[in-house]
């Protein structure tokens, strides 16, 4: 008995409960002007990194040392490729 009262207690005021729609926080703007800007650094870091370890890469073959940039170079390449597809992944995991 004390069952079926909370169930129709607690029924009630969740049937009053209405559906709220999504509204953006008060600083969305400002935070999406902030990930634009990283996501440029990180486009430009990566950039950055091939051609550093492409040069490395061109040295290393030159000079006789031990080759080292190839490893330098895939992990740039792996880095950018998570970096760059991180957006499609949250938008197919989120909805």
């Amino acid at each position: 008995m004390i069952l079926a009262t909370a169930q129709d207690m607690y029924g009630e005021v969740l049937a009053q409960i209405g559906n709220p729609s999504p509204e953006a926080p008060p600083v969305a703007d400002t935070i999406l002007r902030m990930v634009s800007y990283l996501t440029w650094f990180v486009l430009l870091s990566g950039i950055a990194a091939i051609t550093y370890a492409g040069g490395r890469f061109a040295w290393e073959k030159w000079s006789g040392g031990g080759l080292q940039s190839p490893k330098m170079v895939a992990g740039a390449m792996i880095g950018g490729t998570v970096a760059t597809s991180a957006g499609t992944i949250m938008n197919a995991v989120i909805g």
